[in-house]
């Protein structure tokens, strides 16, 4: 099998999502980190040899790349319970994945990152105007979620999937970006049982 090298900046959830999902199928990754403070991923040595997007995390597989943070979960779960055998169950997983690529991440993981890396006071004139309109939608997906989550443990069918640790990556970490969770106890009892799971590891280790 060939090596799992994991191009990352460690801070980010879209890392740690596939950190965490080879931690739970019990595969190895080699990391490599880039300070995307610093431009690391734009140099043109990244571009040509990683990924010409300029963007990590990048899955790299042997000579090839896979970039996009939820492509590469799916193939380190491959053959895992983190895939759902069942069809539907199997569609549904990737459902929640598309709908936290466009519609949670976007906004919960966007507003995180412009107030623990940028600092309200720095932001430019299109960011001060997109906020407000971020923080509601982040809201938004929050009490979606819990809504969903209420009487149930698991996003699809009755364990984890793919779908919890995609989700997971950014929501734990929510109040970072000024989103409360407290208003949403379905959430945070999902929360503790992704952290409760045998081979769990936190976004710090």
């Amino acid at each position: 099998m060939s090596e799992l090298v994991l191009h990352e900046y460690a801070a980010s959830g879209n890392c740690y999502k596939i950190r965490l999902t080879a931690a739970l199928a019990g595969k190895a990754l080699v990391r490599r980190e880039y300070d995307i403070m610093q431009g690391e991923t734009r140099t043109a040595d990244f571009l040509a040899k990683v990924n010409a997007n300029g963007r990590i995390p990048v899955l790299q597989v042997g000579e090839r790349f896979m970039p996009e943070s939820n492509a590469a979960c799916v193939y380190v779960a491959d053959g895992t319970a983190l895939i759902p055998a069942d069809p539907f169950d199997r569609a549904d997983m990737l459902r929640w994945m598309f709908w936290e690529q466009y519609n949670h991440e976007p906004n919960i993981a966007t507003v995180r990152f412009w107030m623990g890396w940028i600092g309200e006071a720095n932001l430019n004139d299109l960011q001060r105007a997109l906020l407000p309109g971020k923080c509601e939608a982040g809201t938004a997906a929050l009490r979606l979620m819990d809504e969903h989550l209420a009487g149930r443990e698991w996003f699809v069918g009755d364990g984890p999937t793919l779908a919890d640790i995609c989700l997971y990556a950014y929501t734990h970490v929510a109040e970072e970006g000024g989103f409360a969770l407290a208003p949403w106890p379905a959430v945070r009892g999902w929360i503790a049982r992704v952290e409760a799971l045998k081979g769990y590891i936190p976004i710090t280790a």
